[in-house]
């Protein structure tokens, strides 16, 4: 079994911008291409998971987000990082129109993404984290049997009360994060 790092996409590993779909508004947070080389290095695999609830609310499509995840993984391929693969969902259980406009299992707090990620690529749940900047990525974390991680990019410095309920851990970016793991261990 592998030991993962499940990765919220905006505010967490990009900047927030509200319904981010062009390749020409995005941009890393700080630190971030540098984190998960330590983690790498730490024998952690990574798996994007995050809800798009722009293609429900028809502001962008399907084909825009896999556009934008392709360009992600391609820059960080050229830094040696492989996200094995990103999943989303485009549902919207009441902002929703047409087809996705459904309550579905794979919206954070729900555990569908990540729980695909642990079976299609043999992932020890207790070994892996969900780090993300919003208490539904904790929330799905703590669902799915894995460690959650607050971070305060993104939104993440809203949620620091309801994050230290949750006790989760709690850092300023994606590389401190990977700095404390590196010093553990």
């Amino acid at each position: 079994m592998k030991k993962a790092i499940f990765l919220d996409r905006d505010g967490t590993i990009n900047v927030e911008k509200d319904y981010l779909y062009r390749i020409e508004d995005f941009v890393f947070e700080d630190g971030v291409i540098e984190g998960l080389k330590i983690l790498k290095e730490l024998g952690y695999i990574f798996i994007v998971v995050t809800n798009q609830s722009g293609i429900a609310r028809g502001y962008y499509t399907e084909k825009d987000v896999e556009v934008l995840n392709l360009h992600i993984q391609e820059i960080l391929a050229k830094e040696g990082i492989c996200i094995e693969k990103f999943y989303y969902c485009p549902h919207h259980a009441e902002k929703g129109i047409g087809k996705y406009k459904v309550e579905c299992n794979c919206r954070k707090p729900k555990t569908g993404m990540l729980d695909s990620g642990v079976e299609e690529f043999d992932i020890d749940r207790e070994a892996s984290y969900m780090v993300g900047d919003n208490i539904s990525d904790l929330q799905a974390g703590i669902n799915a049997g894995m460690k959650p991680i607050l971070v305060t990019t993104g939104h993440g410095a809203n949620h620091l009360d309801e994050a230290m309920k949750l006790n989760a851990k709690i850092y300023p970016s994606l590389y401190d994060f990977a700095m404390a793991l590196k010093i553990k261990k």
